[in-house]
């Protein structure tokens, strides 16, 4: 009999946020950040929401703040998991699990099985700084983009002989903000993909 040649998959090795160059450069500079933020009379300061995304980054996947114990039933092995913050901002190893996430979600449960274009938008720099701070303006963009966008392809079917009634377009858009709304390079630009 000849032996199964299917190599073993590796084994599970947990990740160690705090030997990377971004965790170090974090943790060394924060405070000393914050506290040149709150003695410049000139600077506004971070947001509440910008400073929880640096102190939970700062706790994710570090075992001394937070695990669980999970075990085997068979073979008896026992490993520790860290929690993590689940913040979407700046940690890459929480937002790169939500994008793959909500792209397994999307796949499988929402996009119907067409072909499908990806729209990425930027809109004008003064109108981008409005919509950063209106979540209505943000709204009301979106639905003239979407719109606009979708009449281009219902009417490009109706050429190709489809009728206009049975033509219903759909599109999900993903609105990308940066980590720091109040950078000086905000941009935003909105990705819609239809099918």
């Amino acid at each position: 009999m000849t032996p199964s040649l299917t190599p073993a998959p590796p084994p599970y090795v947990s990740r160690d946020p705090s030997q990377t160059v971004l965790y170090h450069v974090v943790a060394d500079h924060l405070e000393t950040f914050l506290a040149s933020l709150d003695a410049d009379p000139d600077a506004q300061g971070l947001p509440a929401y910008v400073q929880r995304e640096f102190y939970d980054y700062l706790q994710c996947g570090i075992l001394a703040h937070g695990f669980l114990r999970l075990g085997c039933d068979t073979c008896q092995h026992e490993m520790l998991l860290a929690f993590s913050c689940k913040r979407r901002g700046f940690c890459p190893s929480c937002a790169g699990r939500r994008m793959a996430q909500t792209a397994a979600h999307l796949v499988e449960r929402v996009l119907p099985w067409v072909p499908t274009r990806q729209w990425v938008v930027s809109v004008p720099v003064p109108l981008r700084y409005w919509m950063a701070a209106s979540q209505e303006l943000t709204a009301q963009v979106h639905t003239i983009i979407r719109t606009t966008i979708g009449q281009y392809y219902v009417n490009k079917a109706v050429i190709r002989g489809f009728e206009r009634a049975n033509i219903q377009p759909g599109s999900v858009t993903f609105i990308q903000y940066p980590a720091f709304r109040e950078c000086y390079q905000f941009e935003s630009p909105l990705s819609l993909c239809l099918p």
